[in-house]
């Protein structure tokens, strides 16, 4: 059986992210429970990233599905343009009480990626709307990941990600976060539309993170000349970083905020991009092509709004908010043990809540770094599912991870370190 659907798959599926030359065989998954995901062979696998980040309550919960179900025997799906719906109303409501800053509109999608292309849209749009065409240059971090649209890429470091493509992105002047100061001074406000960030920690670039003093004295500049500061929140949103949002550490709050990823507890594809009334009223105009020309099939799919009402009532309780901040402090005891046990054969550990990342000292610090694969392989071997950034090695574990469970993880990854430090000497 197991064979067989490894073959099929082979002769038919594409998968993301994966060399198509010499691919490994797929693991194949026929069941999560937890923490826990398991393959055909009854192999069980510690799920340390979430499943790319996504699953925020663990694997198969019982109160969520339960919320999808009875959903699903009312009302399944129906067109967003001209019709509403309960769940779609509700957890717009219990958003805007939660976001960081002051928003009145939920825009939906159906992904981080499409979440950015909508800010973007909207805060271009928006001074479109106002007459004033000057405004249109966008700024963005440099190392940043926004999405694999085209938009969304435009606004990404170019990378092995947009090599491809790169004469096809539409400009964007990157700034360096550690150097912001020096770019002010060069600036021509008036020609900016909008920035746009990954508030504290930078995912696909490398897990790297940077302190809420620096965002802040930028986003300050920012928003005494007009700017528009877009947030994207996909990764960092919903207690990643210790707190519901990455922008609660910060004193300037985003004009536009893009959520995905753990919106729904990993359980559904659901995208929200929410806007300020200023942003909105722009768009309050009896000239019809003010309207904002956007929509997805899926916009607002009730199945999907029921699962992220769920994990909000999950994420909500307290002993979802105790786990996430015994998570963090299980990191960074862990990340001195690491740091005074392999010196050498570490770099760059650190920690923002329930996030942990570090770079192995071998070979280039680049996505492209062969030993990933070779770090997925052993920690697979020893029950952990592992997927590093090259080199970069993170925990993102779901926060119904035990300390028991989390204890577990540290010494695979011990184990898998002080191999490559054995290696070295």
């Amino acid at each position: 059986m197991a064979n067989s659907l490894r073959i099929r798959d082979k002769q038919v599926i594409w998968h993301p992210y994966t060399p198509q030359k010499y691919m490994p065989d797929p693991i194949p998954i026929v069941k999560g429970d937890g923490t826990y995901i398991f393959d055909d062979e009854g192999n069980a696998y510690l799920d340390a990233i979430s499943s790319w980040w996504v699953t925020l309550h663990g694997h198969a919960h019982p109160y969520i599905a339960e919320k999808i179900y009875k959903q699903a025997l009312t009302l399944e799906q129906v067109i967003f343009a001209g019709f509403t719906h309960e769940p779609a109303v509700l957890l717009a409501e219990r958003l805007l009480k939660v976001l960081p800053g002051e928003f009145s509109r939920i825009f939906y999608s159906d992904n981080g990626s499409t979440a950015t292309e909508v800010a973007l849209k909207m805060a271009l749009q928006y001074w479109w709307n106002k007459g004033i065409q000057h405004r249109k240059k966008i700024l963005a971090f440099n190392h940043s990941y926004h999405g694999d649209t085209f938009g969304a890429m435009s606004v990404s470091e170019r990378s092995v990600f947009t090599l491809a493509f790169q004469e096809k992105l539409f400009e964007v002047q990157f700034v360096d976060i550690a150097r912001t100061a020096d770019v002010l001074q060069d600036l021509n406000w008036n020609e900016v539309a909008c920035v746009i960030y990954e508030p504290l920690v930078q995912g696909a670039g490398g897990m790297l993170m940077y302190e809420p003093s620096a965002l802040d004295a930028f986003l300050q500049q920012c928003h005494a000349h007009g700017v528009i500061c877009i947030a994207d929140e996909v990764m960092t949103g919903f207690g990643r970083t210790g707190r519901l949002f990455a922008s609660d550490y910060l004193t300037e709050q985003p004009d536009i905020v893009c959520l995905s990823k753990g919106l729904t507890g990993g359980t559904m594809a659901l995208g929200v991009t929410a806007c300020t009334q200023e942003i909105y009223e722009a768009f309050l105009e009896e000239d019809k092509l003010k309207t904002f020309f956007h929509g997805h099939s899926f916009t607002a799919n009730p199945l999907a709004c029921a699962a992220a009402l769920a994990s909000l009532d999950l994420l909500q309780e307290d002993d979802c908010q105790q786990r996430i901040q015994r998570i963090s402090a299980q990191h960074q005891a862990f990340a001195a043990t690491l740091g005074s046990l392999f010196p050498a054969a570490t770099k760059n550990i650190r920690c923002r809540g329930t996030l942990l990342a570090f770079e192995l000292v071998q070979g280039k610090d680049e996505y492209l770094n062969h030993i990933s694969r070779e770090i997925t392989v052993m920690a697979l071997s020893k029950g952990v599912y592992l997927r590093p950034l090259g080199n970069t090695v993170y925990l993102m574990p779901p926060y119904c991870i035990t300390e028991a469970e989390l204890n577990q993880v540290y010494e695979v990854v011990t184990a898998i370190v002080a191999t490559f430090q054995a290696r070295s000497v």
